[in-house]
């Protein structure tokens, strides 16, 4: 299991470079970093196990985040609304937004980052709704679609891929300013 001592930190080139695709059948190595990148997700979401290990807790993590230049992602959201739907569970390998929603969505107290150790302030806006294809660890091919939070977070780990860093969309000159037709979410 990953600790935050593995979690890259912000500066190092890793993060900003464009990652490399995972070729299938997946080595040894490459099935480890995804398991690790889960496990490191669901341990940190335990109150209990994030104390114990000095986690920070995340919902989402990226190949370049463990110094690994790879196009993988592990994502796990937390249920969601009243109904307490399931969680979005999924680790993404060569993931590919293919369509996205005009309609744009933030979070309310903006993101945050494992990989980024200050608080940076402002909106980040995306898309509310992407189509996202991408191979599981077997190499099965998955087509989803997803809106609002979880759309945040895979965008979030897919920026990742592509040396991209979440304040990168936040508006330099004005961080907080948003349109009318954005949704925001808590």
């Amino acid at each position: 299991m990953y600790l935050m001592k593995d979690i890259t930190r912000e500066g190092n080139p890793v993060l900003r470079n464009q990652t490399k695709p995972v070729k299938f059948p997946l080595s040894d190595e490459d099935r480890e970093l995804g398991e690790k990148m889960m496990k490191y997700l669901e341990v940190s979401q335990d109150p209990e196990l994030c104390k114990k290990y000095h986690l920070r807790a995340g919902v989402g993590l990226a190949a370049p985040q463990v110094g690994q230049s790879k196009s993988m992602a592990a994502v796990l959201t937390p249920p969601e609304g009243e109904d307490q739907k399931s969680p979005f569970k999924a680790i993404m390998i060569n993931p590919v937004i293919i369509s996205n929603s005009v309609q744009r969505g933030a979070l309310t107290e903006g993101e945050g980052c494992l990989s980024v150790d200050r608080d940076v302030p402002g909106f980040v806006p995306r898309a509310d709704r992407i189509t996202v294809k991408y191979q599981d660890l077997e190499g099965k091919e998955h087509k989803i679609r997803l809106k609002h939070y979880p759309a945040i977070i895979a965008q979030h780990e897919i920026d990742h891929l592509h040396g991209m860093l979440f304040y990168d969309h936040i508006n330099k000159n004005d961080p907080f300013s948003k349109t009318e037709d954005e949704v925001f979410f808590d």
